[in-house]
């Protein structure tokens, strides 16, 4: 059966080819349209306290300078082992105020720092995922209970950590008009 160019079931019809590109669009979204990219951030992270994981206090961010937490409390017991997330370089190694940090420069501009961290790693040392970087204090405390806290920036600006760290699941299906 041959059909008309300009017919809607046509491959060259202008709803097919909007159709195509709508689906092409949301593979590249997802990962699926080609090799992954050296440079990209990672999908997942491994969670740097054993398992099971349990955030104790979320992100939230008001606004860039007010009030707010720049990052996530991991639930964990003073002296604990804290891993690396993901492969990267130690940025910062020291004191902040009256707490032990260590940030690592991640993937993609990623820098996270963790507290309060007792560490020998020095700014400079690459570390891979699953490393062992260091132990929660168990003289200086996040919280009450003890918590590792976690912090991610890029370029300055501070970025929910959480998602970083979620199962990889395939984008929900959102459809799109193929006309108006």
């Amino acid at each position: 059966m041959h059909r008309a160019p300009d017919s809607p079931a046509s491959a060259d019809h202008p709803r097919h080819r909007l159709a195509t590109l709508t689906l092409l669009l949301l593979m590249v979204s997802a990962g699926l349209g080609g090799p992954p990219h050296a440079s990209a951030t990672p999908r997942m992270w491994s969670w740097p306290v054993e398992a099971p994981p349990n955030v104790a206090r979320g992100f939230d961010l008001a606004a860039r300078y007010g009030a707010g937490h720049r990052g996530i409390d991991i639930s964990a017991a003073p002296g604990d082992d804290v891993r690396s997330p993901a492969s990267g370089t130690v940025t910062f190694a020291g004191f902040v105020v009256d707490r032990p940090v260590l940030s690592i420069q991640h993937a993609d501009g990623l820098l996270a720092s963790y507290e309060p961290v007792v560490t020998q790693l020095r700014p400079g040392d690459v570390v891979s995922s699953g490393q062992r970087i260091g132990e929660l204090s168990t003289s200086h405390r996040h919280t009450p209970e003890g918590a590792l806290h976690l912090g991610v920036r890029r370029d300055g600006a501070h970025l929910d950590p959480a998602p970083l760290f979620e199962v990889l699941r395939p984008p929900a299906a959102v459809l799109l008009p193929l006309y108006r």
